[in-house]
């Protein structure tokens, strides 16, 4: 009989000997069909997260990108047999590989395909009425809290990642600079990945923590954009909820 450990175990590593006791439905030794089984397996795994990392794939190349995805595998195989967020391990693997250590944005570029996929996938919502907030006096404005959206996902890096992520996908200028944040937002059925201004990502995350809208401003800085961001949100859907 065959321990079904091994027979898991053994269709994510090429190299591990085909399960002891393994027969076809004739009792005869299925070596031959465990190992087609296990490359199918593998292939199959390996397509799903390279469906799942376009960015990755375009910045290092299939080829390059398969031998991540097949030493991942072998790490972290899946637990679910929901596979649409497989692979939320991978940019943190990504950063753990000597030989990618010269491309130290990878890992956060491949956070904003993560990002994207869970985006998508989240709970549907309605975005406020925009005259709710021009309805407000300042005092009430300034002490509102928000509700964001569930598709809603801010995402912070010392690298301009939103640049090479829109770069490696739809092409134009070469990225160039430091640190960039990036907001997901879904308005409707497909996320966007949108670069957010100078100080705009200081004001999101303390929002998205239940800070006062006039909290949160504070923390902006001199070049913040506070109508930029207002419109971003609100012509995305993001904010749900006012309360105070």
């Amino acid at each position: 009989m065959t321990d079904q450990g091994a027979f898991h175990t053994g269709l994510l590593n090429p190299a591990a000997p085909v399960p002891e006791g393994l027969t076809d439905g004739h009792d005869q030794p299925a070596g031959r069909r465990y190992g087609v089984y296990r490359n199918n397996v593998t292939v199959s795994l390996r397509d799903a997260l390279a469906d799942g990392f376009p960015s990755l794939v375009s910045l290092i190349g299939r080829e390059n990108f398969d031998h991540v995805a097949r030493a991942y595998l072998r790490q972290s195989p899946p637990t679910s047999p929901l596979m649409m967020q497989y692979g939320a391990g991978l940019p943190g693997f990504v950063a753990s590989l000597e030989q990618l250590r010269h491309l130290p944005y990878l890992a956060d570029v491949a956070r904003i395909d993560v990002a994207m996929r869970h985006s998508y996938h989240a709970a549907d919502s309605t975005g406020i009425d925009p005259g709710a907030l021009q309805a407000l006096d300042e005092d009430r404005l300034l002490a509102t809290t928000f509700t964001f959206a569930p598709s809603m996902i801010l995402l912070r890096s010392q690298y301009p990642i939103g640049s090479i992520w829109h770069y490696s996908l739809r092409g134009g200028d070469k990225p160039t600079g430091t640190a960039q944040d990036v907001l997901i937002l879904r308005a409707e059925y497909d996320p966007e990945p949108f670069i957010l201004g100078p100080g705009a990502g200081d004001v999101m995350d303390a929002l998205q923590n239940g800070t006062a809208f006039g909290d949160a401003l504070a923390l902006g800085g001199d070049d913040f954009d506070l109508a930029a961001l207002l419109n971003l949100l609100l012509s995305q859907n993001a904010i749900t909820e006012l309360s105070r």
